[in-house]
């Protein structure tokens, strides 16, 4: 079985999944009760796979799929702020076919890069709790070990930076999270390079600015061709 056959088998695993009662049950009510701006549109309302370029060589982790985003989009950072800001600057830096995601069936195609999240359901108040991390982590191990052609992460946000940390079995104190942060490893493991989350509360407030962002992609790519 080729590795895009072994990721589609992996995103019907993920998609049916039920292991958290809180988030199935939150998942399911946002899909039931809608937003206003959204009420004659389906939701997706299920967990939500990671999604990109099989041949991928850099993956890119968040923290969960909003309530409204991805949610209702079923794609990950399509379809709210934080895709806004994300998917713009992909674009920019030459790793994504278009500047937006809209849904599921646009034609954004990823160049080289996978997007996924630690959780893939919508949690509450975007807080999933330590025992929902840990249950939802082993989906993220399958997708890394699905990419051969692996060489970097960038983690969005201080969750997604530990959690890619303990899964790559780099856990220390000495491994602290900041914007453009780079680690990287003799033993063959990934390097992973930490950013700002573009969640809106980051990106209007100026924590998180365009200029900023797009040092972050510029130096992933830099990495790859051995510069960083």
């Amino acid at each position: 079985m080729s590795e895009s056959l072994d990721i589609q088998k992996l995103e019907v695993n993920i998609q049916t999944c039920r292991q958290c009662p809180r988030l199935v049950a939150w998942r399911e009510q946002v899909s039931r009760v809608k937003r206003r701006a959204y009420r004659d549109q389906e939701y997706w309302g299920r967990p939500v796979p990671g999604f990109g370029d099989p041949s991928a060589r850099i993956m890119i982790i968040g923290l969960a799929p909003g309530a409204h985003g991805s949610n209702r989009t079923g794609r990950m950072f399509t379809g709210d702020a934080s895709g806004d800001f994300l998917y713009p600057a992909l674009y920019r830096a030459g790793l994504a076919s278009q500047p937006t995601a809209v849904d599921r069936n646009d034609a954004l195609v990823l160049h080289g890069v996978f997007i996924t999240a630690v959780c893939r359901c919508a949690p509450p108040d975007n807080k999933p709790s330590r025992e929902e991390i840990a249950a939802c982590l082993p989906y993220l191990r399958q997708e890394m070990d699905l990419l051969p052609n692996l060489k970097g992460i960038v983690a969005l946000g201080s969750i997604a930076f530990q959690e890619t940390l303990n899964l790559l079995g780099k856990k220390s104190p000495q491994y602290t999270f900041g914007h453009g942060v780079f680690h990287h490893w003799d033993d063959g493991s990934p390097w992973v390079l930490a950013s700002y989350h573009p969640s809106r509360q980051n990106t209007q407030t100026g924590r998180l600015t365009t200029a900023m962002f797009d040092a972050i992609w510029q130096k992933a790519v830099e990495a790859l061709n051995g510069r960083e």
